[in-house]
């Protein structure tokens, strides 16, 4: 970059090549929704004058296309700023939930057990968490009223990562952790974990406990602790210190918080590569089926 550029004078003189389009024949943006700039700046990326400069810079996406100063948008257009997508629609809402031990995963429950309604009282939207921890389990549960990003994160299929860290009875050895990043046999199928590691021991004799962090996409039942207990060392706590790009950092058991617009950005871009691999899968069973046909047809 030289060293005599000045953000504010392309923001000046691109509002003033806006408005001699607008003198003429309409040109490039749309005049319906509000002005990118103020939108962005809503959305929690920067000042608005500082928006103003990423749009003049050429670094902020709409649909595809580099955005226009002056630029109108609606809350279903893609935004993107640098690569990273921005939730443009205010009505959204992404908690971050630190459940304690003892409630379940669900907004009723027919037994009468302590649920996520004590937690999401304080919220006007109604909210739904996405998958599920069991009732002992403690930790990071994710709770929105975006179907679309929920669908997403929850299903198996999307290989969403989650991060445990889990106090388990017994000293788990090397070998033990080479066990589960190698994989082994179930009731219900193969399952190995993406990554382990023992974060620390402590006792001696049947006393002793281990600290193990394991990282895996698999959502199945249980699926942390029958993995443990399958290698000889039952859970006795179980907290899930990450969930895709989201982290739990020091937010205490029972306390709630807004996602930020980092975090935010991390899950829709995660949400856009899922829709793109379905897609690519999608046209490519297409092209098969054609190509069978095609086949079948010649014969």
């Amino acid at each position: 970059m030289s060293a005599d550029y000045d953000p504010d004078e392309i923001v000046r003189e691109a509002y003033a090549a806006v408005d001699r389009d607008a003198k003429g024949r309409p040109s490039g943006p749309s005049h319906e929704g509000e002005r990118l700039q103020k939108v962005l700046a809503a959305a929690g990326v920067a000042s608005r004058r500082v928006v103003e400069q990423y749009i003049a810079a050429g670094r902020v996406r709409v649909n595809g296309r580099v955005a226009e100063l002056g630029q109108r948008v609606r809350r279903d257009d893609r935004v993107e700023v640098d690569g990273t997508p921005v939730q443009l629609d205010a009505s959204k809402r992404y908690i971050i939930l630190n459940k304690p031990a003892g409630v379940v995963s669900t907004m009723a429950d027919d037994k009468g057990r302590r649920d996520l309604r004590a937690f999401t009282a304080d919220y006007p939207e109604r909210l739904y968490n996405v998958g599920r921890l069991d009732y002992e389990t403690s930790g990071l549960l994710l709770l929105t009223n975006d179907g679309e990003l929920a669908h997403v994160l929850a299903h198996p299929s999307f290989g969403v990562e989650k991060t445990y860290i889990a106090k388990v009875r017994g000293r788990v050895e090397p070998k033990t952790v080479r066990m589960l990043l190698e994989g082994f046999l179930l009731e219900d199928g193969p399952v190995r974990a993406d990554a382990a590691r023992i974060l620390g021991t402590s006792g001696s004799g049947h006393g002793a406990t281990s600290l193990v962090e394991i990282t895996l996409h698999s959502g199945r039942n249980r699926i942390v602790r029958r993995m443990l207990d399958h290698v000889g060392h039952p859970v006795l706590e179980l907290v899930r210190r990450q969930f895709g790009p989201l982290h739990l950092g020091s937010l205490g058991a029972g306390r709630s918080r807004e996602a930020t617009p980092v975090e935010l950005g991390a899950l829709l871009k995660l949400v856009r590569k899922a829709e793109k691999r379905v897609a690519a899968t999608g046209a490519a069973e297409r092209r098969e089926t054609a190509r069978a046909e095609a086949e079948e047809t010649d014969e």
